[in-house]
């Protein structure tokens, strides 16, 4: 690639191959990306804006023309793109869902797919990228089986049944309280709490602002202190949490204080697009003492809601246009009801009318691609690096296009700025400046009610595994664990003897 990173070009290993032991060749990747981008998810159009073309230049070597220079991050996104088999899909309609096993070139091929209940893999042992440094250590079980549950609690008592040999916890409730039994006492099973250094990002209460509720800025800050997290963090989830007040947060990206000279070189020319604040202190959500009385935040919030000319008519909160505030919290976790309840009956105290609705995951799926909603949960991950990805994330452009991961619906021309300065930061200093600015200006739009997070893996398994002694930061990789003969022998010696003794 060229200094200005204009274009790129990748040479494709002779010895790559598909499972079917077809070459992987310049001509699929060529096709991946013009198909990805035509026919396939809205987000690829989005996440390679910036690239205009994919050409099969003979030899092995494939091109990517971008169309300005200085985007630095956009030759390595380059490089991670997917690769799919051009003469795999060739009698077939790309666009269709279809459930046959596609062709793969990886460590692992679908050996078998049992529609809602489980899909497994298999190592595939001539792997023609098994020795590449980047590999080794890697891809070490023969088989791997996802099971899908429908409950949390089901899956769970499955787990303790042996019915499958590790899993994640993200419900502090089940890890607080329900990881016990015989299997944990004899040690059978490990429960372990592993810290890690990633990002955290951001999980809110979203709202959707293409309602009209939801377009003043002070109406959704009033909504935000019907949240009491202190109370829900001791009542609820078992003090685990700490409250998430960035949408880069456990980085070096969040926005802190009041803004440095750099953050304010970005911000002023945009002064009277944005709210004074965003000059001042950095948001922060109200903080209550955890007992669950509110009443100064809840006046707070009334304030609030009267200066936006919202007032309580008839029990109800109404409008300036005479319309009352009544919502929908969509779900598609039945935990999460617990978590929502005290949250709507808070809302209720300030004459706001909700419903939770809990749908299954192909209809919230469906909802959430068509925007279909007026509040939910949302999440949005954060790496060390970002860029692109944000387009899809915040940006006017994206607001509209169905499945985008805009899915509050943002269209403010000072955030598609701010991205485009983080997209093509010249260095690390600059890529921080522009992602603190850009979470300065989130934050003050009060575009979500945070939620939390942890600085932790939660995880269980099976004491059949062995793993490696160095934890990376990113926390638990289980794709670098493996069998150990040894300890997988004698848990199922302990297994049997414990059998016999019921």
């Amino acid at each position: 690639m060229p200094e200005d990173r204009s274009w790129v070009a990748f040479k494709i290993r002779d010895n790559a191959r598909w499972h079917d032991g077809e070459p992987v060749t310049a001509g699929d990747v060529a096709w991946t990306f013009n198909i990805l981008t035509t026919e396939g998810h809205p987000a690829y159009a989005a996440y390679y804006a910036n690239v205009v073309s994919a050409t099969d230049e003979g030899d092995g070597w494939v091109r990517f023309e971008f169309d300005s220079a200085g985007n630095r991050e956009l030759p390595l996104i380059m490089g991670q793109m997917m690769i799919l088999p051009e003469h795999w899909y060739a009698d077939k309609d790309f666009a269709e869902t279809t459930t046959e096993i596609p062709l793969g070139s990886g460590a692992y091929r679908i050996s078998d797919v049992d529609t809602g209940r489980s899909i497994t893999y298999e190592r595939v042992e001539d792997y023609w990228g098994a020795d590449l440094p980047v590999n080794v250590g890697f891809n070490n079980f023969d088989t791997i089986r996802y099971d899908e549950y429908l409950d949390f609690d089901i899956a769970l008592e499955a787990f303790k049944a042996h019915e499958y040999d590790y899993r994640t916890e993200n419900n502090s409730k089940l890890w607080a309280t329900a990881y016990t039994g015989q299997n944990f006492d004899n040690g059978l099973i490990i429960t372990e709490e592993i810290a890690h250094e990633r990002p955290t990002g951001m999980q809110a209460f979203i709202f959707n602002l293409r309602k009209p509720m939801f377009q003043d800025p002070r109406v959704r800050e009033a909504l935000g202190y019907a949240f009491d997290f202190e109370w829900a963090n001791t009542n609820l989830f078992y003090g685990q949490y700490d409250r998430t007040t960035s949408y880069f947060s456990n980085s070096d990206l969040v926005a802190t204080g009041t803004p440095s000279e750099a953050e304010l070189t970005l911000l002023e020319p945009f002064r009277d697009q944005l709210p004074e604040e965003v000059f001042g202190e950095v948001y922060m959500p109200p903080v209550t003492d955890g007992s669950g009385n509110i009443r100064t935040g809840l006046r707070e919030a009334k304030a609030l809601l009267e200066d936006a000319g919202w007032t309580i008519q008839n029990g109800v909160l109404t409008g300036p246009d005479g319309n009352t505030m009544t919502f929908e919290i969509l779900l598609v976790q039945p935990a999460f009801e617990r978590i929502v309840q005290p949250f709507a009956r808070n809302l209720e105290r300030l004459g706001v009318v909700v419903n939770i609705r809990i749908v299954d995951a192909s209809q919230y799926e469906r909802r959430m691609e068509t925007f279909d909603f007026d509040m939910t949960v949302g999440t949005w991950g954060q790496s060390r690096s970002p860029g692109n990805e944000q387009r899809d994330f915040w940006t006017s452009a994206a607001a509209d296009i169905e499945g985008s991961r805009n899915t509050l619906g943002l269209k403010n021309p000072v955030v598609d700025a701010l991205v485009e300065e983080l997209i093509f930061a010249d260095d690390r200093e600059e890529l921080v400046t522009a992602a603190k600015a850009l979470d300065r200006v989130l934050r003050w739009g009060h575009y979500v009610i945070p939620n939390w997070h942890i600085r932790y893996d939660r995880v269980a398994y099976w004491d059949k595994f062995g793993q490696p002694d160095v934890i990376p930061a990113d926390g638990v990789i289980f794709d670098a664990w493996w069998v150990d003969e040894e300890e997988a022998k004698e848990l199922e010696m302990l297994e049997e003897s414990l059998d016999g003794q019921e």
